[in-house]
């Protein structure tokens, strides 16, 4: 009976049932958990919780966590370098199917109305002429582009992809809080944390039966690329660069969905025609998913300061070449202004009132209204009317009027006075509430909800099944003190008939087989290229200073090398910019040398070898695996003396060198990482065989050879007298057979640009294909015992040409001449 009381107490069931009761003894009145009085998919999930965690709230959150940063889900705050984890509750929000059903025909109500209402501003401008839109709401925002008026998009959608915010009221209504349309962020961490939460509940799917994303997302690909001119049309993600907040979804959604991830650098318009620049030329870009400011998509015919954008771009979507999602100047109506006059826009256009309506707005710009929010200061949310921040709100966001001081609030007035029209007026909304995870307990906390719309291949709105919550950090549960948030959680919309499963992937049987990886662009081949590069780079350098340090497999190096010897060591280092010449080569100066070699901020240390192969890393997250990038992500090691930090960043190199030959697919992308690595190996194979194998060379020079060849180990099996120069340099330089020789890394960059794209179909070599086969040339029919520095210098010459021609070749090279012979436009 004690066992069965005992396993009572602790089953999912009981956990659960206790979890609700506690949380709701104390939750306030408007909580979606409670008020619907912890229904059947409620108590599911909270079983779920707990038959992951057992009665410990805090492992469920942490284990959520992890899922979340092992997809490698990340944000960055304006102004920050390093990239935040996205902060993820293992609690959805759930949603009823019944309910659900009612929000997404308001947002795609809502959405097919702001298109409505672009095509007039941007056309025949009737709604201004007829007194429905202030005409000043349209001119004095800076969201509405006068170049863009009278220009019909490519397939005559102004929207392709909306985004709203929504809040659920105390008493269970929805009402939006936010239009996005310029350049809508958050559906790749909506797929994220879906993703996330799969791994940490994989039971609640099948027992609530949730709707899936990937419908939403094939419908939004079928959609853009039916506005296209091609029947198979090259779609891409144009991002700001790693720099923006949400680089990591954006990455996420290009793999995702098959879309080239490019930056403006990448693209060039040439005949009104959009291409992207890749390693085999030109090639045609009809579509593009922007992620950029619309003003600063052209500098020729929109901001002149932009140095990110297009040139020309504008003219390619005037001329029906190119699908822009969505298209510029449609952030016009997601001013805050606007919302004041949708309500009344809705009824004139459509006959209906607005499904999901706004929280009451009031545009300073008219009279009246500017008098009723100046009466009720004290009671309204005061915003900027257009997202620029006015003179009365220096830092730009929205200020209760309630918490304003004599000082501000007389400032507030007179600016507003003075310029009304760059003010609103807004309700001061309350919010719902719903449970997340604080010290092993559920805690209420006020969210929002963020709401995603595409326009599918038949023009229709087709919404996605949930978005994701944000939620607030703090019990109050004003829309305006929440802010964005601390947590985002999944929104699960669930319901009583069975989901089919759903893949974005279409069934093999109806794909068409292909084994060409697709299009590498340029900067994206200068990364890999370079990636490969720094990693070796940092591996060379990390091998020197392990020999410093007295890490070598043979017990007659390391600690008792000859002076000689140690002060080529500390040459090299000191040459390669590694750090300062020491005083002296004492035990002392030598463990200050190799310190600030391996762990300065400053000079060209491993450490900061590592940090420029994690930037790379992060504008390749859509090319490299998550594994990979992780490795790449990982800190400095801090624990341990000199040589355990050595160790444990030698075992780091060694993982991604591993992952980067036994997992890569053989795919140009990576040809052009492994021939940076071999670049990179073979110069410093030369620099090691010029300071440590000269005529004069000693026993320790020569084993000093072996350990940074990694060849100690090779030598010894195939000479059993000792050491040797001859045999040493012919085995470090010269053998095909040894993977860690010159000649084995020429030979493998000469395959690879053998296989690369050539720009044309003569048959003749390119210069870095011909440069190459020179290369190896001289190293087959080289002898070990001529071998002397000057020829060492030669090769070495030789393949810092071989870098820079396949760089100019392969490459972006800033104002490239587009119509360079030979050039494949496809």
């Amino acid at each position: 009976m004690a066992s069965r009381a005992a396993t009572g107490l602790f089953d999912p069931g009981t956990i659960a049932g206790r979890w609700i009761a506690d949380y709701c003894s104390h939750a306030p009145g408007g909580d979606v958990l409670c008020d619907t009085g912890a229904g059947p998919a409620w108590t599911a999930l909270f079983e779920e919780l707990a038959s992951v965690a057992g009665d410990s709230l805090e492992h469920i959150r942490e284990r959520a966590q992890r899922n979340a940063d092992d997809i490698g889900t990340g944000f960055r705050i304006a102004g920050e370098g390093e990239e935040r984890p996205w902060p993820l509750s293992p609690v959805p929000l759930l949603i009823e199917k019944d309910e659900w059903d009612g929000i997404a025909a308001g947002i795609a109500q809502r959405a097919e109305l702001m298109e409505t209402v672009l095509r007039d501003l941007y056309g025949p401008s009737r709604l201004v002429a007829d007194g429905h839109i202030p005409a000043t709401l349209v001119t004095g925002s800076p969201f509405f582009l006068r170049p863009l008026t009278h220009l019909v998009p490519p397939g005559g959608y102004h929207l392709q992809f909306v985004a709203a915010d929504l809040c659920r009221g105390p008493s269970g209504e929805w009402r939006v809080l936010a239009d996005d349309l310029r350049a809508p962020a958050g559906a790749g961490y909506a797929l994220e944390n879906r993703l996330a939460l799969a791994r940490t509940l994989d039971g609640l799917q099948g027992r609530l039966n949730i709707e899936r994303h990937a419908p939403f997302f094939a419908a939004f690909r079928e959609g853009l690329a039916a506005s296209c001119r091609r029947a198979e049309p090259r779609m891409a993600l144009l991002t700001p660069g790693r720099l923006n907040a949400s680089y990591a979804e954006q990455a996420h959604l290009a793999r995702y969905l098959g879309f080239l991830l490019v930056e403006g650098a990448d693209l060039a318009v040439l005949d009104d025609r959009l291409y992207v620049r890749t390693i085999a030329g030109l090639k045609r870009v009809d579509a593009l998913w922007r992620r950029l400011d619309p003003r600063l998509l052209d500098p020729l015919a929109l901001d002149s300061h932009s140095t990110i954008g297009v040139p020309g771009l504008v003219d390619a979507m005037a001329a029906g070449n190119v699908v822009i999602a969505n298209a510029p100047g449609a952030g016009a109506l997601e001013a805050p202004a606007f919302a004041a006059f949708l309500p009344q826009l809705a009824q004139a256009l459509t006959g209906e009132a607005l499904t999901l309506p706004n929280i009451a707005t009031w545009w300073c710009g008219q009279e009246r209204e500017r008098a009723h929010v100046a009466a009720n200061l004290d009671s309204l949310l005061i915003a900027p009317a257009f997202g620029v921040p006015p003179l009365g709100l220096p830092e730009g966001k929205p200020v209760l009027g309630a918490t304003l001081d004599a000082e501000q609030r007389a400032a507030l007035l007179a600016d507003m006075e003075r310029r009304p029209q760059d003010y609103v007026g807004q309700e001061v909304v309350r919010l719902s509430t719903m449970p997340v995870v604080a010290d092993d307990a559920l805690a209420s906390r006020p969210f929002t909800l963020r709401v995603f719309a595409a326009r599918g291949g038949d023009g229709r709105w087709t919404v996605l099944p949930g978005g994701f919550a944000r939620i607030g950090e703090h019990p109050d549960v004003r829309a305006a003190v929440m802010g964005n948030g601390v947590w985002s959680a999944d929104v699960c919309v669930h319901g009583a008939e069975p989901v089919a499963p759903v893949s974005l992937l279409p069934s093999g049987d109806s794909t068409q087989l292909r084994r060409n990886p697709g299009t590498l662009p340029s900067r994206v081949a200068d990364n890999l290229f370079w990636l490969g590069r720094y990693l070796e780079r940092g591996e060379a350098l990390l091998g020197v200073l392990r020999v410093l340090l007295g890490h070598s497999i043979s017990a007659d190096t390391g600690a008792a090398l000859s002076g000689d010897t140690v002060a080529r060591l500390a040459r090299m280092v000191v040459q390669g910019g590694s750090a300062p010449e020491p005083k002296a080569l004492k035990r002392a100066d030598l463990t200050w040398l190799v310190r600030t070699a391996l762990e300065d901020e400053t000079s060209y240390s491993v450490r900061a070898i590592n940090r420029q192969a994690r930037l790379i890393g992060e504008v390749s997250r859509d090319r490299l695996s998550a594994d990979m990038i992780r490795l790449l992500d990982a800190p400095f090691p801090q624990r341990g003396v000199l040589l355990d930090k050595a160790g444990s960043l030698q075992r780091r190199y060694s993982a991604l060198a591993g992952l980067a030959a036994e997992h890569m697919a053989r795919t140009d992308a990576w040809r052009f990482h492994d021939i940076g690595r071999r670049i990179e190996r073979a110069s410093a194979g030369v620099r090691f065989l010029r300071a440590f194998g000269c005529p004069e060379a000693t026993s320790d020079d020569l084993s000093t050879l072996l350990d940074l060849a990694d060849s100690q180990i090779s030598y010894r099996q195939r000479y059993l007298t000792g050491l040797a120069r001859i045999p040493v340099i012919d085995l470090v330089m010269l053998d095909p057979g040894n993977p860690r020789s010159v000649a084995f890394q020429v030979a493998a960059i000469s395959g690879h640009l053998n296989k690369l794209p050539v720009l044309s179909d003569d048959g003749l070599a390119e210069v870095q294909q011909e440069q190459a086969r020179q290369l190896a040339a001289i190293l087959v029919t080289a002898n070990a015992k001529r071998i002397d520095d000057a020829l060492l210098s030669g090769i070495e010459t030789r393949l810092a040409e071989l870098s820079e021609s396949i760089a100019r070749r392969y490459f972006l090279q800033g104002a490239e001449p587009l119509r360079a012979a030979g050039l494949v436009l496809a």
